[in-house]
């Protein structure tokens, strides 16, 4: 199939699936929402970590030479401080518990806001989730610019806590005086950035190879980052021994699921590679 054509398939899957199982997730009563959440995250970290380390930061070092390794991996660590940087801007902000500091807590922001600033955290939300779509798409063209099996793997941990940040962008948004119908437009266009974001790169990068170990890096650190500054602190929330023996289990079935599916795929296209 030709690589253009599973790229588009691909980031559109990623972004239609996190939209349409936000919106159901929001169909639940509330008290079912707050309970599966949190797993939902959890699962999201193992996701996000083994994709970085897995296959992105392997991947990447593969396609350098050994004289570039520290210049790699300075472009790791100035993709994390560039998102740190980006999040404190409120550009590239998620809220995934459906309260944040940045955005209020529970009902008290809607109280002490007008309805005017209420729209324009809205907005910000809106924003904020396209440019961030459409960095997501770059990154998972990289990945299919690579390699086939990375790319898929990619879209799935992309997938995987794009669903828990939709959630909270759905719960930001209705917070806000948007209807359900409305929150669910918005939040669609704002996934098809992802679609755009992954064409423009195809046709950018694909001449560009020598870039590509770079662009793997960076997409690295935003799984990073990602999962470490965002996701991880909304699980200390909690602290007893049940709940976190649950947390450990489910980032551990994030990580063996991506590392199976990595393997099966790399497998796949070693097969399809020798017929």
């Amino acid at each position: 199939m030709n690589l253009l054509v599973l790229i588009i398939i691909f980031t559109a899957i990623g972004g239609i699936l996190s939209i349409m199982a936000a919106a159901v997730f929001l169909l639940l009563p509330e008290q079912q929402r707050k309970a599966m959440l949190p797993h939902g995250i959890s699962f999201a970290i193992g996701a996000l970590l083994a994709v970085a380390f897995w296959g992105l930061i392997p991947e990447a070092f593969e396609k350098v030479k050994p004289d570039q390794f520290q210049i790699l991996s300075g472009t790791i660590l100035a993709g994390i401080l560039g998102f740190f940087t980006l999040e404190k801007l409120l550009i590239w902000r998620h809220c995934h518990s459906g309260s944040c500091e940045a955005h209020g807590d529970d009902n008290e922001h809607a109280h002490k806001h007008n309805h005017s600033n209420a729209k324009s955290a809205g907005s910000l939300i809106i924003l904020g989730d396209s440019i961030h779509n459409f960095v997501d798409g770059i990154l998972i063209a990289a990945a299919f610019l690579t390699d086939v099996q990375l790319g898929i793997v990619t879209s799935l941990a992309v997938a995987a806590h794009e669903i828990p940040q939709e959630v909270g962008d759905f719960a930001i948004l209705l917070d806000s005086g948007y209807s359900r119908g409305k929150a669910l437009f918005y939040n669609m266009l704002a996934s098809l950035t992802t679609v755009l974001g992954g064409i423009l790169a195809y046709f950018s990068l694909e001449n560009l190879h020598s870039s590509l170990p770079f662009f793997l890096a960076l997409a690295a650190s935003s799984f990073i980052y990602i999962a470490v500054a965002d996701l991880i602190p909304t699980l200390h929330k909690k602290t007893d021994i049940k709940t976190s023996l649950q947390q450990i289990v489910l980032i551990a079935a994030g990580v063996f699921l991506i590392c199976y599916l990595h393997d099966i795929a790399h497998s796949m296209t070693g097969n399809l590679a020798q017929s």
